[in-house]
């Protein structure tokens, strides 16, 4: 079985608590930096992910983000995986950031087209139905 990696980094995340609360404040950086985001011609950054209201999603990406935080178990082999990014329409990340997961897709023979690809930190899901064509990110929130 796989664990979701940002179920696994939940122990730095209290590392990094302890150490805070024992050493003192530190000063905190951004998550993302300028140069991980495409830049147009113009210079302009750009963002090639939208975002979707968790409630708005499929009942079946429902079932799947559960199944990812109960850390499996997986219909699909592929669950799990690292998702390369080659699109390179999610923030450039290193190696080993992003999984991706299958949403099933009622009535295809095959998984289908449609995914969840998680980053590390908690609730970064991004949802495709087009098989990595556009990226919606996930709005736990609404």
């Amino acid at each position: 079985m796989r664990i979701p990696p940002r179920i696994t980094t939940l122990g730095g995340v209290a590392a990094l608590l302890s150490v805070v609360f024992v050493a003192g404040p530190v000063a905190a950086t951004a998550a993302t930096s300028p140069s991980s985001t495409p830049v147009a011609a113009s210079g302009v950054h750009i963002s090639a992910v939208g975002s979707v209201c968790y409630s708005a999603l499929p009942s079946q990406a429902h079932d799947t983000l559960d199944l990812i935080d109960a850390g499996g178990p997986f219909p699909y082999d592929q669950d799990g995986t690292v998702f390369q990014n080659r699109e390179a329409l999610l923030p450039s990340r290193s190696t080993g950031y992003y999984h991706e997961y299958t949403v099933v897709t009622p009535g295809s023979d095959t998984r289908g087209a449609r995914r969840i690809v998680t980053g590390e930190q908690v609730q970064e899901d991004y949802y495709t139905a087009d098989h990595y064509a556009s990226f919606d990110l996930v709005d736990h929130g609404c």
